[in-house]
């Protein structure tokens, strides 16, 4: 499958037939790094996912007030992280919409690519989905696909789990959890360490760590928004 924007049939391409499960995972990718794409495909091997479309966040309502690259930054190291893997898309859904990106309106969006069959998961990590009930009309997103919650081997997931049997209620989806051995690396540390001059090689993509030392990310202030 070709890398690239998801497209919408609004634009005229029509449905895109023979993909039964599509994973969306969103996220800043301020940089995105191993642990996101192991996530990714940890999640797509053990569900068996056709697509994983990888959404940069345009406005994150949870980091109001926090700077953040721009988003032509965010997308292109996006779309150099995935351009090797067939089975992963960049959309710029969120990028490209006014406003906060909310869940809801990204789920609603993408799902109108493909059959009213295909099944849709979010991909998420545990400290978010933790508080997947407070989420923007949570009730209705539980309803509008499945949740895979990527948590770390050894992690206590006591609380994690009493939530999600909470958000299983309003659900008629699967909500699972599966073990992902590179979360520990943070888009939070290789910002820290790009400013503090260590270094991040391993961490990430060497095409995104190039591009974050050619471009200085993390090095200066970022111009939020800037297209």
């Amino acid at each position: 499958m070709q890398q690239g924007d998801a497209m919408s049939p609004s634009e005229g391409f029509g449905k895109r037939p023979g993909i039964k499960r599509v994973g969306l995972m969103g996220g800043t990718f301020d940089p995105i790094h191993y642990g996101h794409l192991v996530t990714a495909e940890v999640a797509r091997a053990k569900f068996r996912l056709d697509l994983v479309i990888f959404v940069p966040a345009g406005i994150p309502p949870h980091k109001r007030g926090v700077r953040i690259s721009s988003r032509t930054d965010r997308y292109m190291m996006t779309v150099m992280a995935t351009l090797t893997n067939p089975y992963f898309e960049v959309s710029r859904t969120e990028l490209d919409r006014p406003g906060p990106s909310y869940a809801i309106d990204t789920v609603r969006h993408l799902k109108k690519e493909f059959d009213e069959e295909t099944e849709i998961f979010f991909i998420t990590g545990a400290d978010a989905a933790i508080e997947i009930l407070t989420w923007k009309d949570a009730k209705d997103l539980l309803k509008e696909c499945g949740f895979i919650v990527a948590t770390r081997p050894g992690c206590s997931t006591g609380e994690l789990e009493r939530r999600l049997m909470e958000a299983r209620l309003h659900s008629t989806h699967c909500i699972c959890m599966v073990e992902v051995p590179a979360l520990a690396i943070s888009s939070t540390d290789i910002r820290r360490r790009v400013e503090q001059g260590e270094p991040i090689r391993y961490l990430l993509p060497m095409n995104v760590e190039n591009y974050v030392y050619k471009t200085g990310l993390y090095q200066k202030k970022c111009n939020n928004d800037k297209k």
